[in-house]
């Protein structure tokens, strides 16, 4: 496995945005722009793929310790910033039009359509020969 591998896998279980990854970088006072930081979440036989060395993941990860525990000085509750990052993570805005107040309860309506007395049914799927 590559620190590339490792990267994105850290990126994608911590669901980090670029944005977010620069500035813990930034917490151990290394730079990175955005473009170079895409650079390794790239395929590999891509013409900008880059390889992730061991300074840029060993930055990381100790940025990573100082964002979720803190400093000595100002200790973190690791759970705590964990939770705060899920809950404020916002979705991008839609563009809203003007609906219908009958539009809003079709769900419901649909729900009220629903038979309760049939059972679900579990198929098996068998090889047809």
């Amino acid at each position: 496995m590559t620190n590339n591998d490792i990267f994105k896998k850290l990126r994608v279980a911590l669901k980090f945005r670029d944005d977010e990854i620069v500035e813990i970088l930034q917490l151990v006072d290394f730079k990175i722009s955005k473009s170079e930081l895409g650079a390794f979440f790239r395929n590999e036989d891509h013409p900008n793929y880059m390889e992730c060395g061991d300074q840029v993941l060993r930055n990381f990860l100790n940025g990573l310790v100082l964002h979720l525990r803190g400093t000595k000085e100002d200790p973190k509750i690791p759970g705590e910033v964990l939770l705060a990052m899920s809950t404020s993570t916002k979705k991008p805005a839609q563009k809203t039009a003007p609906r219908n107040t009958d539009r809003r309860d079709f769900k419901t309506k649909q729900m009220n359509k629903v038979d309760t007395a049939v059972s679900s049914v579990k198929y098996k799927n068998k090889k047809k020969s």
